[in-house]
């Protein structure tokens, strides 16, 4: 069965597909042809990087799924014009600098797209191959179908196979009953469905006894997730490099996605309020080790690339101990990208700067410990604002938002974190700062009692009325019982733009420490205008040092410090470097703020 794997809009440019990576090296290990088609890709090059990189980044309005409804629904797509009539129009102004967004989306709409799926239909040897799969994350429905029900009108011996994160759980199955291009999809992890429905193809049986593969005519429920994932073969990334070269698209800097573990062991004992990922999925699975450091041996050898982008939802705590050493003591020059939980102390962030990790994702969500505690995050305030101080000493980018809309939530908690920001402007900021969306898998989703739940309006803009959207939208529009009104949030959200501001300035803010036995000087440098100096001497220099490397409290402080005072004398002084904005006091832990000015300790 000789089959092409194809990545459609509105998968990012600047990275290869894992999924179609993996399954080429999957299918092929198992005999069968396998090739892949990195068609996104070839949109872009079409219609302009940063026009496309926009419309790739877009998460919650379906636009990208928009432009390709009538090439994939023909006359059965909704009314295409009702959704550029929409309030939220205005949402997409930036995606025409003139400011005439309708006119480049229907332009997009109406001549590119076409023209990029008879470019596609007639510039690859489609007649050569017996099955076409599609992988499907976020806005990469329609285009994949548009272009299925082309090769189906041309070439009708075409079998289509789709999977990916759209097609999980209820979603696959909808879109297996209701979109006639589809005739097989895969429904959770493809590791062994994938193989097996191809050999059920090539041998001619019944793809339906795959355990994992449904179509029109039913279903068959998936195996437990792969275990061993040391078992799966290393992604295969050679066309998406020559596509893109060929496509003048090849980026200065690329970042090889690779997997290192699936699920999140957070998630498998507190599901994160908020969190819609790993739907079916959610049990925590890692390679080993020594298949994580020779797989990334491999892939730079392969192919020139150092640095890594890891598809992990957490990071597996043994890599602090057996990953990044070794890297750092063979003296490979890699650079990492990788998503973790934000309890991470000084010594292990240390530690992952010097392994190479450049970027980190920790999920930090919220200042306020009453509000992570809503979420289910098992962190604490005072653990986040501590990641975020020595990610900043050790030189790594955090990626991260304040959100907020939680059920149980109050004002005080919002109140309070707009109080405490001005202090923390020298630290990196939130991307953003917004109500949580809500998302099909996760526990908001499926055991919060709403007032109102639907389908993200765009939605109805982009699938037939054939199909059922409660069924297969990912984001919804909802409203909570007894929510807070709307300007709760309006000071957080003005603290946060301006620290966002702070930090593009030319001269960064800066709070920072010089120490010596019983002496310590602070520079605060944060707000321009009002820049000064502190100097505190013996107890009060040696209670604040004791809280600079991790959040602790005034019990822990006097032990350490073997001080004869009562613990309210600690807490007295914790509210004095308080008033002065010198510390972060979360209940009764007490992180200092300031950051050594002598560089990588």
């Amino acid at each position: 069965m000789h089959t092409a794997l194809v990545s459609m809009p509105f998968m990012h440019v600047d990275r290869p597909s894992i999924q179609l990576g993996l399954l080429r090296a999957i299918g092929e290990a198992n005999g069968f042809p396998v090739r892949t088609v990195h068609a996104n890709l070839d949109f872009a090059a079409r219609v302009g990087t940063e026009y496309y990189q926009a419309l790739a980044d877009m998460r919650g309005r379906m636009i990208g799924d928009w432009l390709f409804s009538v090439e994939a629904f023909g006359a059965d797509a909704p009314d295409q014009d009702a959704l550029l009539a929409e309030e939220f129009a205005a949402e997409l102004s930036y995606l025409a600098d003139d400011g005439r967004v309708r006119d480049r989306l229907t332009r997009t709409r109406d001549d590119d797209v076409p023209a990029f799926l008879d470019d596609l239909v007639g510039g690859f040897p489609w007649h050569e191959v017996q099955v076409v799969g599609f992988s499907c994350t976020f806005q990469q429905n329609t285009a994949s179908f548009a272009l299925a029900r082309r090769l189906k009108e041309r070439f009708p011996g075409i079998v289509t196979v789709f999977g990916g994160a759209n097609f999980d759980g209820e979603m696959g199955l909808e879109l297996v009953r209701s979109v006639d291009c589809v005739d097989y999809a895969v429904i959770g992890e493809g590791d062994t469905a994938f193989p097996r429905l191809l050999k059920a193809l090539a041998d001619g049986t019944d793809p339906l006894a795959v355990p994992g593969v449904a179509s029109r005519h039913g279903a068959t429920p998936a195996e437990p997730p792969l275990e061993v994932l040391d078992e799966t073969p290393v992604p295969v990334y050679d066309e998406y490099f020559q596509r893109a070269e060929k496509a003048g698209l090849l980026p200065e800097v690329v970042w090889l996605p690779f997997e290192s573990a699936r699920g999140c062991w957070w998630g498998a004992k507190h599901h994160c309020t908020f969190c819609g990922l790993n739907g079916t999925t959610m049990k925590f699975r890692a390679k080993s080790p020594e298949r994580v450091l020779a797989e990334l041996a491999t892939q730079a050898r392969r192919y020139g690339v150092f640095r890594f982008e890891a598809v992990d939802n957490i990071m597996d705590p043994r890599y602090l101990k057996e990953v990044f050493p070794a890297v750092v003591d063979s003296g490979s020059d890699y650079e990492f990208f990788y998503e973790v939980k934000a309890n991470l102390t000084r010594a292990q962030l240390k530690l992952l700067a010097a392994g190479g990790v450049t970027h980190l994702q920790p999920g930090l969500e919220s200042l306020s410990s009453h509000v992570l505690r809503l979420m289910d995050k098992g962190v604490r305030a005072a653990q986040n604002v501590n990641l975020l101080r020595w990610a900043r000493y050790y030189g790594i980018d955090v990626g991260w938002n304040i959100l907020w809309g939680f059920p149980g939530e109050t004002a005080d908690d919002y109140a309070k974190q707009a109080a405490v920001v001005p202090n923390l402007v020298h630290l990196q900021p939130p991307v953003g700062a917004a109500r949580v969306w809500l998302e099909r898998f996760s526990p908001m989703y499926t055991r919060f009692t709403m007032r109102h739940r639907a389908p993200e309006r765009s939605y109805q803009y982009v699938y037939p009325k054939t199909v059922d959207l409660d069924k297969v939208a990912y984001f919804f529009e909802y409203e909570m019982d007894d929510a807070l009104p709307a300007e709760t949030y309006a000071d957080l959200a003005s603290e946060v733009a301006v620290w966002s501001d702070r930090w593009e300035a030319k001269q960064r803010p800066m709070l920072t420490y010089w120490s010596s036995p019983g002496y310590l000087r602070i520079y605060d440098g944060r707000h321009e205008g009002r820049e000064g100096t502190y100097t505190f001497r013996d107890t009060l220099a040696r209670i604040y040092l004791a809280c600079s490397d991790r959040p602790t409290t005034a019990s822990a402080v006097r032990d350490k410090l073997g001080l004869d005072v009562p613990v309210r004398a600690i807490e007295d002084a914790f509210a004095q470097f308080e008033e002065r904005g010198l510390m972060f006091l979360d209940e009764s832990l007490a992180v200092s703020l300031a950051l050594p000015a002598t560089r990588y300790r």
